[in-house]
């Protein structure tokens, strides 16, 4: 009796035993799995380490209250500009240069221009030194090489080539001491500096006023922040200020033999300066700083239409209605580089009344009856504003026969013939009688000639 008993409780502990097993065969996978799975994970780990060598991109800029962590950033940063600097030839190092490519130039002479070919030019690149080493490519020498028979590229062309990339550099490495962010753009507050310490460098600026400062550096900085800024952010990249023309015309003030045609073409020059603030000091009858619509409207020769003028002092910044220095040279860029795109965006905004995009009928309808109204004043024939409307879109072939838009009258390269028809009486009788002013020119051409 005892045996069937003792095998009954066998047989139900080996069953207990059985499923208890079960659950240890899981616990037992899934401890393997996790083993292997580790593994191989880390097997990967090993073979392909290369996204551990992925640099880091993002780095926090300190917060205002940092003043430790953006001091030290600020002094690495010159720590860094400095290093770059020193990475530049200097002016012993570019004689050294140009002694070498003299020495190793190429004959026979073809006129006055000395030659060098490529073999020799590799060898003054060994002999050069290794800040000249980046120069000496042969990607730079095919740039340069034009049709010599020889194979040879112009000594000078050369030169003056490794000059203005030093130039380049060095000009960017003094911008990028005023980017006082450290994010590779200036703001206004940034240029103003940048120009302020210029002035006492330029010789052609050594009559200038110290009065006068203030009134200079503002003058210059919009005329790079009118073109270069057109979205109207308050910074430019110092990339943008690099490849624009400005900096070489600020620059050209440096010769003290500059001609008196270059000062008068040349927006930076003191002649210039002083020309854009006198015509302010003259408008300003009242004195009180500002301009008025009233007294804006005896700008040029007077003749801009009132509607036009209502509609500068409705989009642009005014104090009070009345229109300070920095606005006004906003609109004398405009209206003095009328081929320019940007200059073009700017009246483009004033013109589009309602704000849609584009020019219509309606548009050029409501600023041309101001120019009908003011040639009845000045008792001459009114002009059929259907045969303008023709004109001008036959001028400017937009993509919609029945809108022009800004970049349709920038394709035309007649953006400023029709804003003049539109905005100015004297612009629009200039259009209308051109064929009578290209026959008096030519006549008083051949009066010349015939004397």
């Amino acid at each position: 009796a005892m045996d069937w008993k003792r095998s009954l409780r066998d047989r139900l502990g080996a069953r207990l035993a059985s499923k208890k097993s079960e659950q240890e065969l899981k616990d037992e996978e899934m401890e393997l799995f996790t083993k292997y799975y580790m593994e191989w994970k880390g097997g990967r780990k090993s073979d392909t380490t290369s996204y551990t060598n992925i640099p880091r991109f993002y780095y926090r800029l300190p917060a205002e209250d940092e003043v430790l962590l953006q001091k030290l950033r600020e002094e690495s940063r010159a720590v860094f500009l400095q290093r770059k600097s020193r990475e530049l030839l200097d002016n012993e190092e570019l004689q050294n240069l140009w002694f070498l490519l003299d020495k190793h130039q190429t004959l026979p002479m073809i006129g006055e221009e000395a030659m060098i070919n490529y073999e020799n030019f590799l060898k003054v690149g060994e002999k050069a030194g290794p800040k000249c080493k980046q120069f000496f490519t042969a990607k730079i020498f095919a740039k340069l090489l034009h049709n010599d028979p020889y194979g040879r590229i112009s000594i000078m062309q050369f030169f003056n080539y490794v000059m203005r990339k030093v130039w380049l550099h060095q000009t960017r490495i003094g911008l990028s001491l005023y980017d006082v962010a450290g994010q590779g753009y200036l703001r206004e507050s940034d240029l103003e500096n940048y120009i302020l310490e210029l002035i006492p460098t330029l010789p052609q600026l050594d009559g200038l006023e110290k009065s006068f400062y203030s009134f200079y550096v503002c003058t210059a900085v919009r005329k790079f922040f009118f073109f270069l800024d057109p979205l109207r952010t308050g910074k430019i990249k110092i990339q943008d200020i690099l490849a624009c023309s400005f900096l070489d015309d600020l620059l050209e003030l440096r010769d003290e033999e500059l001609s008196k045609e270059s000062q008068e073409t040349n927006w930076f020059s003191a002649p210039s300066a002083l020309r854009v603030y006198g015509q302010y000091l003259n408008l300003d009858k009242d004195h009180n700083g500002m301009l008025s619509k009233e007294e804006l409207s005896r700008y040029g020769t007077g003749t801009l239409t009132n509607i036009f003028l209502d509609r500068v002092f409705q989009e642009c910044l005014t104090y009070d209605g009345e229109m300070d220095y920095k606005t006004y040279l906003d609109f004398v860029l405009a209206l003095e580089n009328r081929k320019e795109p940007a200059a073009l965006q700017y009246i483009f905004k004033l013109l589009d009344i309602e704000n849609k995009g584009y020019l219509n009928v309606f548009s050029l309808n409501y600023f041309f009856r101001a120019i009908q109204e003011q040639m009845k004043i000045h008792g001459q024939e009114p002009v059929s504003f259907q045969d303008v409307k023709d004109e001008i879109f036959d001028m400017v072939k937009p993509k919609d026969p029945y809108k022009i838009s800004l970049q349709d009258l920038i394709n035309s390269s007649q953006g400023d013939t029709v804003t003049s028809i539109l905005i100015d009486l004297n612009g629009f009788w200039t259009y209308e009688n051109r064929e009578v002013l290209v026959a008096s020119d030519n006549d008083s051409a051949a009066d010349v000639d015939d004397t």
